[in-house]
């Protein structure tokens, strides 16, 4: 018989009784994440192998006095046994705890604090604990005051210009309040404090007070990421590195033409609206308190938008169509709605796979690793009719194996031949959709499709 249920955040099955470390350990990485459920009797194939009956009840009651006394603070989770069909099994059940971290009593909460990584479990970092402790507190992830900042790091330009364009407008006086009405700030000890939504959103520098808090775009050639092509950090607030990543991948992806009546219409390889999503996506549920960027990477085959951190919530990747929704950073969700960024919750991955179905492309596949998200958007691979090519145009062509863009002044060099011959001879390529031009006089740019 197979159990009902695959192994996930929230679900452990052990063929046989695990040692007494690994059980606490399994248990209080349930309770600092979401509860969970640890099966003693199935295999990871989800076949029931069962227990003895003749030592069910024994167990249990150990069970029960080795987590109490070997977790701090106290856990009390409900432990009974399951008979299905033949075979007996038992539960051990945990709900997701109020007073977190917890941790090993013996090891101390900076060694004995555990947490759930998909459907593994794994020690803390001190930046997950710092996180569990600020959520034993009522706070969102990006509620977090940032003690290094004053109020005068935010730019309350920008965020009164926020209030005022927003589509519920109201307007106050006391921008102090709405500052902290919005969870940008955080009085303590009748200070106030910027949290680490408001530096991300309104600061003057917000990577002076969260420096991995930025975007690494990367344009690779070929599949496999050895030869960089170009790369660009997107910095300062997320709505510059929002529109400043959309810009870079865009520039670097094919476009084609389609004739509608008497009107033009240019299209991407990929839907602009999907790529859009993905990196809103990255950029609102990352965790933020995990050093390091998140990361663009664009290949011939693919474009991969890494995210620092697993899921806000108990997702399974084959569960994002389903629009369930859970928060990690509930003040930047807020405003990216507010201010028109995101249609609504929970839609940004239903409207990447329509949308990628709608154009007849394959399907983007979520990804989620060991502290880390990652999503994988493919590229079409184009198919070109054959061309016939002059010997000119062929030695043009090969100049992009080593250069991303050419100029005019670098083919006349190459080739040996006068202006109007390299103008004429780029000129062709441009109408046999092999490269693409931009810029004007001497800054004319050509790039290869």
């Amino acid at each position: 018989m197979k159990y009902p249920g695959k192994e996930s955040a929230t679900l452990e099955f052990k063929s046989t009784l695990p040692g007494k470390q690994q059980i606490v350990s399994t248990v209080i990485a349930f309770c600092n994440n979401f509860g969970g459920r640890l099966i003693i009797g199935v295999d990871d194939n989800r076949r029931v192998v069962g227990l003895p009956d003749d030592s069910i009840d024994e167990l249990i009651n150990s069970l029960h006095q080795s987590i109490f006394q070997s977790a701090t603070p106290v856990i009390l989770p409900m432990i009974y046994s399951q008979r299905l069909d033949d075979k007996i099994i038992l539960v051990i059940e945990v709900s997701s705890g109020m007073n977190k971290p917890y941790f090993r009593t013996s090891d101390g909460m900076n060694n004995g604090t555990f947490i759930r990584v998909g459907s593994h479990t794994l020690k803390a970092t001190p930046e997950i604990i710092q996180e569990l402790q600020w959520q034993s507190r009522g706070f969102y992830s990006d509620e977090v005051p940032v003690y290094t900042s004053t109020i005068d790091d935010i730019n309350l330009d920008l965020f009164r210009l926020f209030l005022k364009q927003r589509k519920n407008d109201y307007n106050s006086p006391d921008i102090n309040k709405m500052l902290m009405q919005y969870r940008l700030a955080v009085e303590e000890h009748k200070r106030l404090y910027p949290s680490v939504a408001g530096i991300l959103l309104f600061g003057h520098k917000p990577q002076k007070f969260i420096t991995e808090s930025f975007i690494i775009c990367s344009h690779f050639k070929g599949t496999s990421g050895r030869e960089a092509l170009a790369s660009f950090d997107c910095g300062g607030s997320l709505f510059n590195q929002l529109n400043d990543c959309i810009a870079f991948v865009e520039s670097r992806l094919s476009r084609s033409f389609k004739i509608e009546g008497i009107k033009r219409e240019e299209q991407l390889e990929i839907p602009l609206k999907a790529l859009r999503e993905a990196i809103i996506n990255a950029i609102v549920h990352r965790q933020y308190q995990i050093p390091g960027p998140t990361k663009v990477a664009i290949f011939d085959d693919r474009i991969e938008i890494f995210s620092p951190g697993n899921f806000p919530g108990p997702l399974q990747s084959d569960e994002l169509e389903m629009g369930i929704t859970y928060l990690r950073n509930s003040a930047i969700c807020r405003i990216f709605r507010e201010a028109g960024y995101v249609e609504k919750l929970g839609s940004g991955f239903l409207t990447m796979f329509k949308l990628y179905r709608e154009h007849q492309l394959p399907t983007p596949t979520v990804i989620e690793g060991t502290g880390y998200v990652k999503c994988i958007l493919p590229r079409p691979v184009l198919q070109r009719p054959l061309i016939q090519l002059t010997e000119h145009e062929e030695k043009i062509l090969e100049l992009f194996d080593v250069h991303e863009e050419i100029s005019p002044q670098l083919v006349n060099k190459i080739l040996c031949v006068s202006r109007q011959t390299t103008a004429r001879i780029l000129s062709s390529l441009v109408k046999k959709g092999l490269i693409r031009r931009y810029g004007a006089g001497k800054s004319t740019r050509y790039r290869k499709y």
